[in-house]
């Protein structure tokens, strides 16, 4: 990104938008970063105004300390960029400090203490602010006694310092810190300092040093949403080989016959579907042959990992539409892998917004890359219970659509699910909550996003609430599929967010947690900012059922309305109490 495409972006928000603010955290003079960072987030966050603001030259510790104490107006992002002078001028080349090996020794402890000060001051930071570092990117000034080839001790003690203050800021998840690696990909390391730049202006950054930076910390304050799902193919994919003509055993994935990029790929998919991700299998082959193929103790994937088999020879497109059908989810957030790029077009024209992934076969470089892209197109900041249940949760899910749509009658059979809905109103501060917010499209009052800062604000209103639903039956586990937030005054409930995971599709649950509101509040009304969007149809449907006529904008509910148009209710409802350890 040039510096002009970069004012360019920055000017496509709309003036009345909303702010987003981010302070950016950096001793040196920021120029052209804070521009090209402006225009990272901004292409992030599209709807609202982004505005980034920067601390005193040459005293990044005092920025953090100033965040750290509210001072001004909160913002909701934090952008830390360390260089070697921020921990000692002497470790720059602006400085006058001496570089003779006395300094040394001198250096490394003034480090110490300033890495301490910033991990200190960072751990105050309020909790609403999302915090992204990068860690030094430029070269150390040859102030040391080795030659530059041989790294000195003095130098190896300062890397290992910076190291253990990442490891100990990532830790918990208080700050996001920029992988070193990957930023080495996208900006050379000769290509980083600008000698010039840094003497006459204060900038050390070349500006597409800066532009790399921008993106690794825009990408770590606004995270794109990671892909749900993986539906692959299995002849010369998953496996190398055709089972259909060569058998069960005539297929090959190891090191011994040189397939072994399909090993990789069976490792990552079983790491991917252990900390949540769905797997599924369309392939145009013999179902009996793959069930067998699949009984292989060798297999790096598990059966029992992989949901649904979707094995005929029916096209692709077919068999993608059924599993997004028992996933239910959209395509948008799924992906599909196949070494045929006549597969993967006709998939792609059939369901828009699908990633289709060309599995590479022989060409080794190009499989590194595709391993990686699902690394970065699945992977997750954290692995919540939820992810731990989800497959299984899907499972019982298809077991329950299946018998529903069975001979019993429905009423009969919500009846005999046994199902408790458990209410939590104490879970504001943990992460799932926010996170199945950002993510839930289908049942999803009004599509709205929000940011850890903007999450923070509403629960931090006088009269807020916020109620985190956890569902169980005879089918198994569901975990948290619900939150409500809103104000309670004087008996009525404004509910600005409401959503629902459709893995707790009909089964009336929303009808339970508004009846478990009412009661909770003896609320007269609920209050419901409900704005209709392209993907939360069950809403205006669940909300056409209360009201009797399609809601247009934001409605209203009585409490006698909504006990005359509720039908039976058949949960036992609890609400959950939480237990502090004192000391």
């Amino acid at each position: 990104m040039t510096i002009t495409e970069a004012l360019q972006i920055a000017q496509t928000a709309p003036a009345a938008a909303p702010k987003f603010d981010v302070k950016l955290a950096c001793g040196f003079t920021p120029l052209h970063l804070q521009t090209l960072l402006t225009a990272e987030v901004q292409q992030r966050v599209r709807g609202r105004k982004v505005a980034i603001s920067s601390g005193l030259y040459g005293d990044l510790a005092g920025t953090l300390e100033s965040v750290a104490r509210g001072d001004g107006e909160q913002p909701d992002c934090l952008a830390v960029v360390i260089e070697w002078p921020d921990l000692d001028p002497r470790l720059g080349f602006r400085s006058a400090g001496s570089w003779g090996s006395g300094a040394v020794s001198d250096i490394a402890s003034s480090a110490r203490a300033m890495q301490a000060r910033i991990v200190e001051a960072l751990s105050r930071a309020p909790a609403g602010i999302r915090i992204a570092v990068t860690l030094p990117s430029l070269p150390l000034p040859p102030l040391f006694h080795s030659c530059g080839w041989q790294a000195s001790e003095a130098q190896l003690l300062l890397e290992r310092d910076i190291l253990g203050m990442a490891a100990e800021l990532a830790q918990g998840m208080r700050a996001m810190v920029v992988n070193g690696q990957a930023l080495s990909e996208s900006s050379a390391a000769g290509q980083r300092f600008d000698l010039k730049s840094d003497l006459l202006t204060g900038l050390p950054y070349t500006v597409q040093h800066a532009g790399a930076v921008a993106a690794a910390l825009a990408t770590a304050l606004v995270p794109p949403a990671p892909k749900k799902g993986i539906i692959s193919d299995l002849d010369d994919t998953l496996w190398s080989g055709i089972v259909g003509e060569t058998g069960p055993e005539g297929v090959s994935w190891d090191l011994a016959s040189h397939h072994q990029l399909h090993g990789l790929y069976q490792k990552m998919l079983a790491s991917l579907c252990e900390n949540g991700v769905l797997v599924g299998v369309a392939s145009k082959n013999d179902p009996a042959v793959v069930k067998k193929t699949f009984e292989r103790a060798d297999l790096l994937i598990r059966s029992e990992q992989v949901f649904p088999f979707e094995v005929h020879w029916d096209a692709k497109s077919g068999s993608i539409a059924r599993i997004l059908n028992v996933w239910n989810i959209g395509a948008d957030a799924v992906i599909f892998v196949d070494d045929s790029p006549m597969e993967l077009a006709e998939v792609a024209a059939a369901h828009p917004g699908i990633e289709c992934i060309c599995f590479p076969k022989s060409d080794y470089a190009a499989g590194l890359a595709m391993l990686r892209r699902l690394r970065d197109l699945c992977g997750k900041e954290r692995i919540s219970q939820e992810d731990t249940i989800r497959l299984e949760s899907i499972r019982r899910g298809a077991e329950f659509q299946e018998q529903a749509a069975g001979g019993a009658a429905p009423e009969q059979f919500l009846q005999q699910l046994n199902a408790t809905i458990s209410i939590d109103f104490d879970c504001g501060s943990e992460a799932r909550t926010l996170e199945l917010i950002n993510k839930t499209n289908q049942f999803n009052l009004n599509g709205i996003r929000l940011t850890e800062a903007d999450w923070q604000k509403r629960l931090s209103q006088p009269g807020a609430f916020v109620a985190g639903i956890s569902y169980e039956d005879k089918f198994g586990m569901l975990g948290t599929i619900a939150v409500i937030q809103g104000l309670e005054r004087e008996g009525v409930l404004h509910v600005p967010t409401w959503v629902m995971s459709c893995r707790a599709f009909a089964r009336r649950i929303e009808h339970g947690c508004l009846a478990a509101l009412f009661d909770r509040f003896q609320a007269s009304r609920v209050e419901l900012d409900y704005t209709a969007t392209s993907k939360n149809g069950p809403v205006k449907d669940f909300l056409l059922a209360m009201l009797g006529e399609e809601p247009t904008g934001p409605v209203r509910i009585m409490r006698r309305q909504f006990e005359a148009q509720c039908p039976p209710l058949y949960h036992t409802v609890r609400e959950v109490r939480r237990t502090y350890a004192s000391g």
